[in-house]
């Protein structure tokens, strides 16, 4: 008996010394509850990368709108029928749930993680989390301002307040955007080129804080820009280009590109849409082919495969037998081909923009447009002899190439948005140029023009009713032809 009970003894004493340990078979280690900020910023990165990148209709039908690429098999997309494949949905979620949800936990964390006030590196680790703090708030404006530009009022200063805030109120687009001005001017005031940000996590720059001041500038630049051609507020818009002006990307080597690897699945997107799905749903674009090969552009051997010489590209909104016209190239749709989110050449013709627009930021616009045309075509690994021959085209040269400066402007960014569908789309809607035509098939809820918004999601529409309809109320309607606030 007292062997007995000896033994339940030392079985309880086992038992409670380890009574803690068992909850840690409830932990789920593939799936943990708290993930390191560092890697959901690099998830953030690559998440947002995707999305600019892809070309799946169910995301990202920017190409398609903006007529670079058109359809083979099925035409929905080119002829805006966006409701069945749900893509507002998705192009929401992929921000919304992505990047930005993945950029609020991170700053949760670190917000929340305390530094020893006695750890005798406390200084060196404060500026590197106060750094992270601002790489963080810096793609998150980058995100947010690609849902601004997509749909105009959206969910912001409620957007992320917690998961269970799943009725968010929608701002106006201008305040959204004169806030994340506000955002960036302090990010850039304060971000320490001295110290570290997130290392190796950092797959965009490399944890260089010089270039995301940059990037966080060459963005302030773009809402300047937006801001300026609204003509709602001069003042704000001046004053935000004049000074991101002064701290934008200066060279091709500034561009904010992510590098993917070889294998699944972080490669190149359209690697996945385009060759590993083994599928052929996409060809350029006839609109945009036939202005190429007019200006005898030389980018076309970047652009296009050499299948189809003379180049000849798809009709917009009709089938288009893959092996009838030309292919996109090889290049792009290489597993490790980069993702651009930003890049010197935007930069360049932007500021073209903003000279026209009479903002003081210095230089002619001649001369920003020459070396946006420039940025753009090396690149894309053009030789110089053949820029120089390109420029002075008299259909090129900015003196003589069209007769308004939105044209000029306007024609070459689509030229050199080419794998940017997105900034291309925004472009065209700003300058008006260039002034594509929508499908004779087009669905019937375009009215007869190229989109120049997308409509709010169908889940906004069902589980957010009330603030959806006072959202689209306050824009004029939630209609693919309403001009966002800076589209004139």
């Amino acid at each position: 008996m007292k062997k007995i009970i000896y033994a339940l003894g030392i079985l309880i004493l086992t038992i409670s010394c380890n009574e803690d340990n068992l909850t840690d078979l409830n932990q789920n280690e593939k799936n943990p509850e708290v993930v390191p900020a560092y890697t959901l910023f690099t998830s953030a990165i690559k998440t947002t990368a995707d999305q600019v990148t892809n070309t799946n209709v169910n995301r990202n039908i920017f190409r398609l709108v903006n007529q670079q690429w058109t359809e083979t098999t099925y035409t929905d997309e080119t002829n805006y029928n966006w409701t069945t494949r749900k893509i507002s949905d998705s192009h929401w979620t992929a921000y919304f749930a992505g990047p930005i949800g993945d950029l609020t936990k991170a700053k949760k964390y670190l917000t929340e993680s305390v530094i020893a006030s006695n750890d005798p590196d406390f200084a060196a680790k404060t500026a590197v989390k106060k750094n992270q703090l601002i790489l963080i708030d810096i793609l998150t404006v980058y995100d947010f301002k690609i849902l601004v530009d997509t749909f105009g009022d959206i969910p912001y200063s409620e957007a992320s307040k917690g998961s269970d805030n799943y009725l968010p109120k929608y701002d106006k687009a201008i305040d959204i955007y004169t806030d994340l001005i506000a955002r960036l001017d302090k990010d850039i005031a304060n971000l320490d080129v001295s110290h570290a940000g997130f290392g190796a996590a950092d797959v965009l720059y490399g944890d260089s804080m010089s270039h995301w001041a940059k990037f966080a500038n060459s963005i302030k630049l773009q809402l300047g820009i937006n801001l300026k051609a609204s003509g709602l507020n001069n003042t704000l818009a001046d004053a935000t280009i004049t000074s991101a002006a002064k701290g934008a990307f200066t060279s091709n080597a500034d561009n904010a590109k992510v590098v993917y690897m070889n294998a699944l699945p972080n490669t190149n997107p359209l690697y996945v849409d385009m060759v590993f799905s083994g599928r052929h749903d996409f060809v350029p674009a006839k609109p945009f082919v036939d202005a190429l090969n007019a200006l005898n552009d030389p980018r076309r051997v970047a652009y296009f495969a050499s299948n189809k010489m003379p180049y000849v590209g798809g009709v917009p909104g009709v089938k288009n037998s893959y092996g009838s016209f030309t292919h996109v190239s090889d290049a792009i749709q290489a597993p490790t081909f980069p993702a651009t989110l930003l890049d010197y050449a935007e930069v360049q013709f932007l500021l073209a923009e903003a000279v026209e627009r009479g903002v003081a930021v210095g230089g002619t616009a001649e001369a920003y447009y020459n070396d946006a045309i420039t940025a753009s075509m090396q690149d894309w690994g053009v030789a110089q002899s053949s820029i120089t021959t390109y420029l002075a085209n008299p259909a090129v040269a900015y003196v003589t190439a069209a007769p308004t400066w939105q044209q000029k402007i306007g024609q070459q960014a689509w030229y050199a948005s080419y794998n940017r569908g997105f900034e291309g789309w925004t472009s065209a809607r700003r300058l008006n140029f260039p002034a594509l035509t929508a499908p004779a098939t087009a669905d019937p809820a375009a009215k007869g023009q190229v989109p120049v918004r997308m409509t709010y999601p169908i889940r906004e529409q069902t589980l957010n009713p009330t603030n959806y309809k006072a959202a689209a109320a306050a824009i004029g309607g939630d209609f693919l032809y309403t001009p966002l606030f800076w589209d004139k």
